[in-house]
This record gives C-alpha cells, structure tokens and sequence, in this order.
C-alpha cells in the first residue's frame, strides 16, 4: 500500500474532526451496517497503475464497454492516484492532472461494483477536491457521464456545454471553482 506521511495523516484526521461539513470524511467510510474502515492513499502511476487499471478495466471496459486503447492515456504518468482501500483490497480510483497552475481535471473515477451507493465515491471525490485546494488548485474540471451528473452537482460542480460523446457515452462537461485557501498543514 502507498505510504501517507504523518502530515497528511495529521491534516486529513483535523480536517475530518473540526470541519465535517465542508469536508466529510476523507480518509475512512463508514457504510450502512457494517463498520468497514476505508483508507485513501495517493499513489504515483508506477506504484497505482496495477490496481487503478484493475479497477479501470472492470468498470469502464468491461461494464461499459469503452475500448481497451482508450483507457490508458499519456494523462497517467503525470497524474496524481487516489486509490481507497478495504483492508488491503482497493476498490475505487481516480485521478487528478494538473492542466495548468490554476486548473486541474478530476478523470477516470471508477468505483466497483458492489461498493457503490455506500459513500466510497463521495470521499473519493471530496479527498481529491481537497488535496487540488492545497496545490493551489482554483478551478477544477471533469468530464461526467450524464448519468452521474447529479453525484458532481451534490458535491458542487456546474454542468457546462452541450452533451457530447466519449467513447461511446454521453457526457458533459463539469466545473467546480475551488476557495482560495492557504494550508497550514502540509506544503508540497
């Protein structure tokens, strides 16, 4: 598993304690009925790419049909990982790419199957909203499908443009503008 440093440690466990409601909780899920601790770790692509593509080719190529070539793209060994773990199994990913100093995407989500609907998501994205917050991020962009739409409008983002397809799916353009924020925790 990746290793977060006590300082990420320390800044997630503060942020989750003092300020839920802007942040929820970052680092660990607790779903209906069960007390499952889940863990998110950043990860560089050399050290996220086996499970990220695992959990990638299952929920993109295999449940939605998007082509094998299109998965892995050059956005990958630049990007930052979020990986969220059960125990040691990872069940979600993402991504953040820095576009340029004050814009960065949020891409390839993906969630397993029999996680979904129980938060695994919402922290994910959260945790990457924050960790864009703290690298001086202030605008922040995706690509949705139109069918998880209202998941990013719940969490802040603004449809923007026409529907258009990406391999073979609608979607739409997203944009959350992001507070200036200066971090007494961690610097990069």
């Amino acid at each position: 598993m990746g290793t977060m440093t006590t300082c990420h440690i320390t800044a997630i466990r503060y942020l989750t304690l003092y300020f839920p409601p802007l942040f929820g909780k970052l680092d660990r899920v607790y779903p209906i009925g069960v007390f499952n601790i889940l863990e998110i770790f950043l990860k560089p692509w050399p050290e996220a790419s086996q499970e990220a593509f695992r959990i990638r080719q299952q929920v993109f190529i295999e449940e939605q049909g998007v082509p094998a070539e299109m998965e892995l793209d050059e956005f990958d060994p630049g990007a930052q990982h979020a990986l969220v773990y059960q125990g040691n199994y990872c069940i979600a990913t993402a991504r953040l790419v820095h576009l340029n100093p004050q814009d960065a995407q949020i891409g390839r989500m993906a969630v397993l199957q029999e996680y979904r609907e129980r938060g695994v998501g919402r922290a994910l994205l959260k945790r990457l909203i924050h960790l864009a917050g703290t690298q001086g991020i202030s605008r922040l962009v995706l690509h949705s499908q139109v069918s998880a739409i209202p998941f990013y409008e719940k969490v802040g983002f603004v449809s923007e443009g026409p529907i258009y397809d990406e391999a073979g799916i609608p979607h739409r353009n997203m944009m959350l503008l992001l507070p200036k924020t200066t971090s007494s925790f961690c610097h990069p």
